[in-house]
């Protein structure tokens, strides 16, 4: 059984692993594959991948909407690093601006991820390939 995670922090990893490989990512990208994620963790997993409430892509835009909110300033441009979060420990009075954590995905949710974001990278081939 597959967890639930914040969309905020799958982003965070998306936006990672694909700079790792110098992909090209955008907020329209990240977009398209949350939704990719949430079809293939319905499939697999038997539920929704995220805590958030999930949109169809097609109707409204996007999936998640605080992912899109907070992506949305980078317009199509390139995004180099996740969104930051504010964060406070515990009896400290300094606020802490950090990005998002990267989910510790499970052997099989790796495995799932891989695939999502290799198909992803197919698909931007393709597309490139019938530009050309």
């Amino acid at each position: 059984m597959g967890k639930v995670y914040s969309a905020q922090n799958v982003a965070a990893y998306i936006i990672y692993e694909l700079n790792e490989v110098k992909e090209y990512v955008n907020a329209c990208a990240i977009q398209q594959i949350l939704a990719d994620v949430n079809v293939m963790w319905q499939k697999v997993f038997g539920h929704s991948a995220f805590s958030e409430q999930t949109h169809n892509l097609e109707t409204t835009g996007y999936v998640i909407k605080e992912v899109a909110e907070e992506y949305n300033v980078h317009g199509s441009a390139h995004i180099l690093t996740p969104a930051r979060e504010w964060f406070l420990k515990y009896g400290e009075f300094q606020l802490v601006q950090r990005p998002y954590a990267v989910p510790n995905y499970s052997v099989k949710e790796e495995l799932v991820m891989t695939k999502i974001l290799n198909a992803h990278r197919l698909r931007v081939y393709n597309s490139v390939n019938v530009a050309v």
